[in-house]
């Protein structure tokens, strides 16, 4: 009897365990939507096709095989992405209300409390006057900016 129902247990286990490996394999991992990402959902669908033939080994090999192709393509994707956002940095102390509300993290309110509190000589003034909370700022500080109007020139004197 002891027997009996320790091979029952052991059983369902090893099924628990593989049906596991085979929700594992169907799981997809969202990338963002830039350069490449279409090209490593892609081949990460292949790789989870391929390894649903090989079986429970050939499942974690292409399982990792891509998991790790997806990991470089993301690094890749990150690295443009933060180039970009170099490239577009909101001037807060210029900048529309509709050049404000596509930072992400602001919204129209958000929008509204910065153009009112114009000017800024610096651009974490947002939190130390509570236009933005703490989080907020964190999260849109890479992508915005406080530049300085040019001095006039000062009058010559005749």
């Amino acid at each position: 009897m002891k027997t009996s129902c320790f091979r029952i247990a052991l059983t369902t286990a090893s099924l628990l365990l593989a049906a596991n490996l085979a929700f594992a394999v169907e799981v997809k991992v969202a990338t963002p939507d830039v350069k490449g990402a279409a090209k490593a959902t892609g081949d990460s669908a292949k790789a989870a096709a391929d390894s649903a033939k090989t079986g429970a080994k050939g499942v974690v090999a292409d399982t990792k095989a891509s998991a790790a192709a997806t990991k470089d393509a993301a690094k890749g994707t990150a690295a443009d992405t933060k180039a970009a956002a170099k490239a577009k940095l909101v001037d807060i102390n210029t900048a529309t209300e509709a050049e404000m509300k596509a930072v992400p993290g602001i919204g129209d309110a958000y929008a509204a409390k910065i153009i009112a509190g114009r000017p800024y000589a610096k651009k974490d003034q947002l939190k130390s006057r509570n236009i933005l909370p703490a989080p907020v700022y964190e999260k849109t500080k890479d992508l915005i900016i406080a530049k300085q109007p040019p001095k006039p020139a000062a009058a010559k004197k005749k």
